[in-house]
């Protein structure tokens, strides 16, 4: 029986910035007290709530809502100050002083800045003024008072119009002739490129802030209730409504819809791309740059959704299978069409284990590519899963002949626990795959489930930093069986704690009408079966590739209010390490070695963290293009460098080719996908490694 409990993907908490009064709306209060009581009673390492919890509160959600430290200044700072050690009293009683007092400074202040950019947007700039502009300054004071303020956005904001203007008289240049998609042609004027960076650069400000302001009041205290739950730990995240529907798709890879991927563009929501197999690909009318004016449920009256927040336009789109949405929409020619379309289920293919075959020195390897460990919880256990779809793609790619089989798991941010347990097992006959440790300190042992291996062959697994959580127990567990030679970056993410949904129970309100949501929570920890730990360290590849962000740190490390590194002792286990696999990770090391394209990687990497720490730019126009052509100069070596790819081809399996036959849209979306790994430097160090492991 399948455990519901996920390690889930790493996930960037997006920090909405919303205004509204600072009166407390009905049924923010027991949101509150059931969210810190769920902390309190679910999660692996409990904070006490005194001054200590409430001094990390008010750090962490004024860093998350004004971290480079433009809108506050140090006047602001000494009136939230007052609230430094009471928050924990205030969310104790369900009280919002300190989170109200701050949204309405910063929603006066927005009315403050948004004139200064449109003045000082309004006329041309001096482009001769020697000023400058930092960007990413290792150590930011909040300003003393609007003077200072007005005086950055100003620098902030030059910034910007002299960048657009640098890249259009660029883009000016290299036109052959005619004009660009951007209505630019060899023969435009400065003065009209000056005028469109300036133009540009003030919607892309007023386009910034009308998101914010869209934004209501059960985002806010959402975003509160994060800033909240990741004192505890980073993966431990509050979820609303639409949000837990958003990380179940995640999840499945499936939802019940139209099948078409939507954006904001100008107040319109905009049809980006249409999703091969969907409702709205078979029905056939609605095309990637259409406009959706209006949204109605069957024949009832339609919805104006201009103007209104993109995810409340899509909850109204979304909905069960078998029902008819009707959307009026605007075409590219300026004409008006209703659409009808029946909602189905939208499998989204990309999320799903795919694979490939790819051919070096005439022999046939594989190539399985997973971009999560997904499973339809659901479904209880009757649903697609990512164990039993790399089953089937390591039984196609046996049947086709492969000598040897990689495993990508490159950007692969996790997902199943259970499925990690499962598909660990489909290349081992018995034995540990991870341990897992509860608050108590009690350690429990995972084994695999079924003693049956349905592939023993060479085994190559791609990581990088992206590679998280679930990825990780299964690289570490094949590492530590010496089942599969691990290529990637110097380290995995670093991510070795297990999360759960916990409801948060307690009825709805007029903030929340579909009830409080869920919490996800970190409950364990888990730990190799060598008895180590990814948290914080990850798992170190056998081959190391070099990467251009070498130099950054990245990962669980970089992340603030990480859970610490530890052991416990190891489990019992028996590895499969053999002369063959020893002289494999030789051949890869040796590989890596050997090609000058990672020495250029290197340097690169190098002149990446410089840039990364600090960069001061400089604002006149020729002193900003000399600066980018150096830029340019720098990264021009790597760029002209021609790397010649190792492999010979890739093609896809006759029985995914009879799939997709006649489907052309299908059709190209594998063939792109396969196209990526033609000129792949992992892939190539794979291939050697297959090749001297499976006997030349």
């Amino acid at each position: 029986m399948r455990k519901w409990i996920s390690l889930s993907s790493i996930s960037a908490v997006v920090a909405v910035l919303v205004f509204c009064s600072n009166k407390p709306a009905s049924g923010d209060e027991p949101l509150l007290k059931r969210l810190l009581f769920t902390l309190s009673t679910e999660h692996y390492s409990p904070k006490e709530i005194n001054d200590s919890l409430s001094a990390q509160i008010y750090s962490n959600f004024l860093d998350k809502i004004d971290g480079d430290k433009q809108f506050f200044t140090k006047v602001d700072i000494q009136k939230f100050e007052v609230y430094r050690f009471s928050i924990d009293d205030q969310m104790k009683a369900g009280r919002f002083d300190f989170f109200d007092t701050v949204w309405t400074t910063l929603s006066q202040r927005l009315n403050v800045i948004e004139p200064w950019i449109e003045k000082s947007t309004q006329s041309p700039l001096n482009y001769d003024e020697k000023l400058t502009y930092v960007s990413r300054e290792k150590e930011r004071e909040y300003v003393a008072d609007l003077k200072g303020l007005e005086s950055k956005w100003s620098l902030w904001t030059r910034f910007q119009v002299v960048d657009r203007l640098y890249r259009k008289i660029e883009q000016q240049k290299e036109l052959k002739s005619g004009k660009s998609d951007s209505g630019l042609s060899k023969t435009t004027p400065f003065d009209t490129l000056e005028f469109k960076a300036r133009n540009e650069t003030q919607k892309y400000v007023k386009d910034w802030f009308k998101r914010w302001r869209k934004m209501d009041r059960q985002d806010q205290i959402s975003f509160y209730a994060n800033t909240v739950a990741e004192i505890y730990d980073p993966h431990t995240n509050y979820f609303p409504p639409a949000d837990k529907e958003n990380f179940d798709i995640s999840m499945t890879g499936k939802l019940e819809g139209i099948g078409a991927t939507l954006t904001e563009r100008d107040g319109f929501v905009k049809v980006e791309r249409i999703v091969p197999g969907s409702a709205s690909y078979k029905q056939g009318e609605l095309k990637a740059g259409d406009l959706i004016l209006k949204v109605a449920q069957g024949a009832a009256e339609p919805v104006d959704i201009v103007d209104m927040k993109l995810d409340d336009a899509i909850q109204l789109i979304r909905g069960k299978k078998g029902t008819e949405v009707r959307l009026t929409v605007k075409k590219p020619d300026g004409s008006i069409h209703v659409i009808p379309i029946i909602r189905e289920t939208v499998v989204i293919e990309e999320s799903y284990a795919r694979s490939a075959i790819f051919t070096y020195k005439k022999k046939k390897f594989g190539i399985i590519q997973l971009p999560s460990f997904y499973a339809d919880f659901s479904s209880r256990g009757r649903g697609r899963n990512s164990a039993g779809d790399v089953r089937i793609e390591v039984e196609k790619l046996k049947k086709a002949g492969v000598s040897g089989i990689v495993l990508d798991l490159r950007n692969n941010g996790g997902g199943s626990l259970a499925d990690a347990i499962d598909m660990s097992g489909l290349f081992i006959s018995q034995g540990p795959i991870v341990q897992v440790k509860d608050p108590g300190g009690n350690i429990q042992q995972a084994n695999d489930p079924d003693p049956q291996t349905i592939y023993d062959g060479p085994l190559v697994v791609l990581t990088n930093t992206y590679s998280a959580s679930a990825s990780e127990i299964l690289a570490a567990a094949l590492q530590d069986y010496k089942r599969a030679v691990i290529v990637g970056t110097k380290s995995t993410f670093g991510k070795g704690t297990v999360q759960t949904m916990v409801p948060l129970k307690g009825g709805n309100s007029s903030v929340f009408p579909k009830g409080f949501g869920e919490l996800k929570v970190t409950i364990q920890k888990f730990y190799r079966i060598n008895g180590g730990t990814t948290q914080l360290q990850g798992v170190i590849p056998d081959v190391i590739v070099p990467d251009p962000y070498d130099e950054i740190e990245r990962g669980e490390k970089e992340m603030d209010f990480h859970m610490p590194f530890d052991q416990i002792p190891a489990a019992v286990y028996k590895s499969y390490e053999n002369k063959k696999y020893k002289n494999a990770i030789v051949e890869g090391n040796k590989s890596v070695k050997s090609e000058k394209y990672f020495e250029l990687v290197k340097e690169r990497s190098k002149q990446i963290a410089q840039m990364r720490d600090e960069m001061t730019y400089n604002l006149w126009l020729e002193g900003y293009k000399e600066q980018q052509e150096q830029l340019k100069k720098q990264d021009q070596k790597f760029k002209d460098f021609r790397y010649e790819k190792k492999i010979d081809t890739t093609f896809a399996l006759e029985v995914d080719l009879k799939e997709v036959k006649g489907d052309t849209i299908k059709t190209k979306t594998r063939e792109t996908w396969m196209k990526g790994y033609n000129k792949d430097a992992y892939i190539d160090i794979a291939s050697k490694i297959l090749y001297q492991w499976s006997g030349r």
